[in-house]
């Protein structure tokens, strides 16, 4: 990887003539490469250069360099931004304006419920929403973009052709089939490694405007994305969580240092407009299909629709009648059944699951 010092010399080499270049050692010196890398560059594996050119024969494959016109340009600027970027998928996503959602692979309802609310309501206002494709909170955050037929991007921590989780295989698919993009600046078939996550986090949070923690502990790579961002001048969100959360304490952690409390789509839409008039400001309304998913357990059961708006977690009545698009009148009715079968119980605050 170009040490962030020689990374203005790249900039000033013209697009057009690039690949006129004659990366000699000297060159390649003034560029910034170690004599570690400048041997490495000379010595390039013939067979890893012609898997390379192989993978990007394929489908929807590209190379994006930071010397090509359509290099995303909030990318651009960030110290130690990547020399080239593979794609898959639609290359043009990457300079759509993008808001960064991630947070914690050990995920609680509560956490699950408001990355997809969030995502989807953000993804329907027109931003893009990029992740890291984690199992958790990444890839709710992806499938309620996807929910909407929104867009969003995967960025990983693994070359493209070796794609990891590859528990998210499908998912990965699901996104390209809705016009999405996968991202990497390793090589196509490098493995993941532990220290690929963190320079995977500094793309993620440099492509975006912003970027939205929703659960966090206190050591969690959700806080170096964050961390990312504001060495990069990005707006940093977080979602206040329950107290006893311990998925709660790093997301608190960061509104005490300055991060904006978020409680709805709205506050994030607004801050953005504020210093970007060039983003469309759209009415958030009501979207008419469930949030979370219901097991199939519940649904067999003949349980109220409302029971899968309901959580550990007390959610008031409003709210309720606002997710559901129904009169609270006729919600209060519904959680009348429901708490007079067992199935819910009213406290402080609203209504919680009592199972």
């Amino acid at each position: 990887m170009i040490s962030g010092p020689k990374l203005p010399y790249i900039r000033r080499l013209n697009p057009y003539s690039f690949q006129d270049v004659d990366f000699n050692e000297r060159l390649l010196t003034n560029l910034g490469f170690s004599e570690e890398q400048c041997h490495l560059f000379s010595h390039a594996d013939k067979y890893d250069v012609l898997k390379c050119l192989d993978w990007l024969s394929g489908s929807d494959c590209h190379l994006v360099t930071y010397a090509d016109s359509d290099y995303p340009e909030m990318l651009r600027h960030i110290a130690g931004a990547p020399v080239a970027l593979f794609v898959k998928g639609g290359k043009q996503n990457l300079s759509t304006p993008q808001l960064a959602m991630v947070g914690s692979r050990r995920y609680s309802h509560y956490g699950e419920q408001w990355a997809s609310y969030f995502s989807q309501q953000l993804a329907v206002s027109g931003l893009t929403i990029t992740s890291g494709l984690a199992v958790g909170i990444d890839g709710i955050c992806h499938r309620g973009a996807l929910a909407v037929e929104g867009t969003t991007i995967a960025v990983l921590g693994s070359g493209l052709g070796k794609l990891h989780p590859k528990s998210h295989l499908r998912l990965a698919q699901q996104i390209l089939e809705q016009n999405g993009s996968l991202v990497s600046e390793f090589l196509p078939f490098a493995e993941a490694r532990a220290e690929y996550f963190p320079r995977r986090n500094r793309i993620i949070s440099g492509l975006s405007l912003g970027v939205l923690v929703i659960e966090a502990e206190l050591r969690s790579g959700s806080l170096i994305t964050a961390k990312y961002a504001l060495e990069q001048g990005r707006e940093v969100f977080a979602i206040p969580g329950p107290l006893d959360n311990h998925n709660s304490q790093g997301t608190h952690n960061l509104i005490q240092q300055g991060a904006m409390l978020v409680a709805q789509p709205t506050d994030i839409i607004e801050n953005l407009n504020s210093s970007l008039c060039w983003l469309p400001s759209l009415p958030l309304e009501p979207l008419t299909e469930p949030l979370i998913k219901v097991k199939d357990t519940e649904s067999q059961s003949g349980m109220s629709p409302l029971y899968r708006y309901l959580s550990h977690e007390p959610t008031p009545v409003d709210i309720l009648a606002l997710k559901t698009q129904l009169s609270v009148t006729d919600v209060m009715i519904q959680l009348l059944e429901l708490e007079l079968s067992g199935c819910v119980k009213g406290v402080q605050g609203g209504y919680i699951r009592s199972g």
